[in-house]
């Protein structure tokens, strides 16, 4: 082809293009995409960088004069009294509580001077510190007293020897949860010994069963309740300074719990004929309730990003680098695919979602004899917002079988707590502590998923919030109930500092 040729054949498509309307339609329909495409770009990241940093200012303090050996000395010594909670009542050592209780009066003197103490319950420990000025609110800060068995043989450092070896301090109780009641009494010797008086009264409530029902905390709201005491905050445990553990964020986070996750369980029953193995029956009683079971963990309830969780994220997704940053800023575009991904890791399932987990199941005792009634245990734990009835009428729907009996166990079943304000003074509070005491600490609200003392204590305030304020790693958190729990000496020194600025921090509202 010539120059000739090749020009005037240019000049005839362009003037075919140019009376093709369809042609012309495409290509603004094309210009049209990338500008939305842009925009939308544009939106996503003005959006993703739209929120600042939510974290209070990290405020120095005066730090307390803890010697961070003896008082770990003494989270040992404690360690060594064996107070476990058993399902067996006849096994709980009631005079393992009562050595407990003689060393605090040995090792907090000042604090038994000047604060009224009262045994609730028979083995809880309710103390109060009358406030300067009673017309204001008390704060509570709780701990629970009990700790869960331990089998020596699989531990490096025996669960009750109380060894401090390596900067630790080992055994059963370092983090669940002596470290809380020793934590609030070394903290309020020291204030004590300072010269400190609170102007708002402080409560100091131990539980003696948090690792069973929580009848010594109930027992202690109680009491609080007949004298007519009046609560601004409660601060347990449930929630910790997390490091390495949130995907995108640096710094450690310090878990502020708002709310924690109901609790109940639901019981699958088939009664059949039974019979001899040998002639069974085309569907046995086991084979229809497996089967029920099985559907209940193939068709979950579903998923949910919202409440303390959501919050969660609106607190950290400021610290984070951009990508993380961009994608939680605009959760009502990515929301679908942040709860795909949180449901794919068991322990972040966990937050999104009610869960079940079949933990029990009976049928024949026997080889050779078809079982004539088999039962299942599902335990189910709630997420705020979710109630018992909508669990029931989960259950009902996906089982869908007429010969699965299904009831709620006896037991206590309950709906997850209200969930606790993150506008209010005292978490405020409770942030800024945080961040003064650990200044490299990101803040977030968050929810607890186990049962913990708290929810008994729900009837005395809206503002119920659940944090240990030690540092862990995902390694730690296998410590829980589980092998070689320890807490570090200075992490232990740290935790004493953040109570006592807990305490200060509440008598300046």
């Amino acid at each position: 082809m010539n120059q000739r040729t090749e020009g005037t054949g240019k000049v005839l498509r362009a003037a075919v293009h140019a009376r093709d309307p369809g042609h012309a339609r495409g290509g603004a329909l094309i210009r049209l995409l990338l500008l939305l495409v842009i925009v939308l770009a544009v939106v996503l990241v003005v959006r993703g960088l739209a929120v600042g940093s939510m974290q209070p200012e990290a405020s120095s303090i005066e730090r307390l004069p803890v010697d961070p050996q003896k008082a770990a000395e003494r989270l040992a010594e404690a360690v060594r009294i064996s107070t476990v909670s058993y399902e067996d009542p006849d096994k709980i050592d009631k005079a393992a509580f009562l050595r407990l209780h003689a060393l605090l009066e040995k090792f907090y003197p000042k604090v038994h001077e000047r604060l009224q103490r009262q045994v609730v319950n028979d083995l809880s420990l309710l103390y109060t510190w009358p406030g300067s000025d009673p017309g204001l609110p008390a704060a509570m800060l709780t701990a629970h007293l009990d700790v869960v068995p331990a089998q020596a043989s699989d531990w490096s450092q025996p669960p009750f020897a109380g060894n401090i070896s390596g900067g630790f301090v080992w055994g059963r109780g370092t983090m669940d949860d002596k470290v809380g009641v020793l934590g609030i009494l070394e903290a309020a010797e020291h204030l004590l010994a300072a010269g400190f008086a609170p102007r708002r009264t402080i409560h100091f409530a131990f539980g003696q069963d948090e690792e069973l029902d929580g009848h010594g905390a109930d027992a202690i709201a109680a009491r609080l309740k007949e004298q007519g005491a009046q609560i601004d905050f409660v601060l347990d445990e449930g929630m910790m300074i997390v490091e390495g553990i949130i995907p995108g964020l640096g710094p450690p986070a310090a878990l502020i719990g708002l709310a924690e996750k109901g609790y109940a369980n639901v019981t699958l029953t088939v009664e059949t004929a039974g019979g001899h193995s040998s002639i069974p029956p085309a569907e046995t009683a086991v084979g229809i309730l497996t089967a029920a079971v099985a559907r209940l963990e193939a068709n979950p309830m579903p998923t949910r990003l919202e409440g303390p969780v959501k919050e969660m994220f609106r607190w950290v997704s400021p610290e984070m680098s951009l990508v993380p940053r961009i994608v939680l800023g605009n959760l009502w575009l990515f929301g679908p695919l942040v709860r795909a991904e949180l449901a794919g890791i068991p322990a972040t399932n966990a937050t999104v979602r009610t869960t079940a987990a079949p933990t029990m199941l009976s049928a024949s005792d026997k080889a050779n004899v078809l079982a004539r009634r088999a039962s299942a245990v599902i335990n189910y734990r709630l997420l705020p917002g979710d109630s018992l009835d909508d669990v029931r009428a989960h259950v009902r729907r996906v089982v869908d079988d007429p010969r699965v009996e299904i009831n709620f166990a006896p037991g206590e079943p309950n709906d997850a707590t209200p969930v606790s304000p993150v506008d209010s003074e005292s978490f405020k509070h409770i942030a800024a502590s945080v961040r003064a005491v650990f200044p490299q600490v990101v803040v977030a609200p968050s929810l607890v998923i186990p049962a913990t003392d708290a929810r008994h204590y729900g009837s005395l305030t809206n503002n119920v919030y659940r944090l240990l304020p030690i540092v862990v790693t995902a390694e730690d958190l296998d410590r829980f109930h589980g092998i070689d729990e320890r807490i570090a000496v200075k992490g232990y020194a740290d935790a004493v500092n953040f109570y006592a600025e807990i305490m200060r921090r509440s008598s300046r509202q």
